[in-house]
């Protein structure tokens, strides 16, 4: 009887997590018997896959965070490629998270294990000379964007366009109503949510601003109220010490993040896949981010790209509004929400442009589609 095969699979953040239970999900709906080790959070260990390290928790930003950490994530690396060797897995998985997987896949390569990318680094906006090392080390790119899978093969990088898993992962269980309803919010002011981001240093820098220009928003606008829509790889604490700092009247709500976006009439949003599922659920926003200075002025030297919002990226222009770095400034973020919410034909032209971003990112069942792809190189 054959031996049952075996998936190694390495996601390094919370959206990265997300995206890799969903693949697992699938591709045990194709074969039950698959096993799965690897790197990931809590979402991959709730489908059953063996947690070498949960990574996720670990999750840093900037090249500052990254070099303090550098011991540990080497230490991470050597322990992953020694599991490796004992396990012996038939194919790898590497979702998104290209400083630790692109290094990853090059062992991989070594190894003859073939190496199976899902949702591909941005080489698009920056760091197009990596090319050449997915086309050595990636036996195949599975693209979230059908522009990356154009740039792959224009290449010679074989690769697949699926669809983006957002289309079908956002799911709300609560309507306008019932979610007001359960937090004690009023129908009738205008909502307004903040989603400063799913690492604790994202946080910690891009609160502080939002609730500074909800304060300012709140003055001109009295006839609003704010929710803190927290992603659970963050702890609470550190939203509450912030919080208390401020003196404006939120509700910090865990974990329902699509629910809270849909009874929402405007968003602050930090870069990143929540503005991919702000646009999804339609809801108009601006779109915030602030680094380290170091960090910034390398960002600077290699995006290539005039924008960094993902929203921006599907639509292919500088339409969501973005307040990076040295505009992430609670005034003139402020300024702008209130003027915009201040005319409805703005708000309208908003949604209209937003309400083609989903079929932009494609109708497909990308998790099922990336799945099949997977299925093929096991070899039964």
């Amino acid at each position: 009887m054959e031996k049952d095969k075996k998936i190694l699979i390495v996601a390094g953040e919370a959206s990265g997590d997300l995206h890799a239970s969903c693949l697992v999900e699938q591709i045990r709906k194709l074969n039950p018997r698959i096993k799965f080790f690897g790197l990931g959070g809590e979402k991959l260990q709730k489908q059953g896959v063996e947690l070498y390290c949960n990574i996720v928790e670990l999750a840093v930003i900037g090249i500052v965070e990254v070099l303090k950490n550098l011991k540990k994530f080497h230490n991470i690396f050597k322990g992953l490629l020694k599991k490796v060797d004992e396990e012996k897995p038939d194919l790898a998985i590497l979702v998104d998270y290209p400083g630790f997987n692109l290094r990853l896949a090059k062992e991989l390569k070594k190894r003859n294990i073939p190496v199976i990318y899902y949702i591909s680094p941005q080489i698009w906006a920056w760091g197009q000379k990596r090319i050449k090392d997915i086309k050595k080390n990636i036996t195949h790119m599975i693209t979230v964007f059908d522009f990356e899978e154009k740039l792959y093969k224009e290449n010679g990088v074989n690769a697949s366009f699926v669809g983006h898993p957002l289309t079908k992962s956002i799911k709300i269980n609560l309507s306008k109503d019932e979610f007001m309803r359960k937090f004690g919010l009023d129908k009738d002011k205008l909502t307004l949510s903040l989603l400063p981001g799913s690492r604790d240093k994202e946080v910690k820098t891009l609160l502080p601003i939002m609730l500074g220009a909800a304060k300012l928003i709140n003055r001109t606008l009295p006839h609003t109220q704010f929710i803190i829509l927290r992603s659970t790889t963050v702890k609470e604490e550190i939203f509450n010490t912030i919080i208390k700092k401020y003196g404006l009247e939120t509700r910090l709500i865990s974990n329902m993040a699509h629910e809270g976006l849909n009874a929402s009439d405007f968003a602050i949003v930090a870069s990143g896949t929540a503005t991919l599922e702000t646009a999804i659920i339609g809801i108009p926003m601006a779109i915030v981010y602030k680094v380290s200075l170091l960090t910034w002025l390398f960002v600077k030297s290699v995006i290539k790209i005039p924008y960094i919002g993902l929203v921006n990226v599907v639509l292919q222009k500088n339409f969501i509004r973005e307040f990076i770095q040295f505009d992430a400034k609670p005034k003139k973020i402020a300024s702008y929400v209130c003027s915009t919410l201040n005319s409805q034909a703005e708000i309208t032209k908003i949604k209209k442009e937003l309400s083609g971003v989903k079929t932009l990112l494609s109708q497909k069942d990308a998790s099922f589609e990336a799945a099949l792809i997977v299925y093929k190189y096991l070899n039964f």
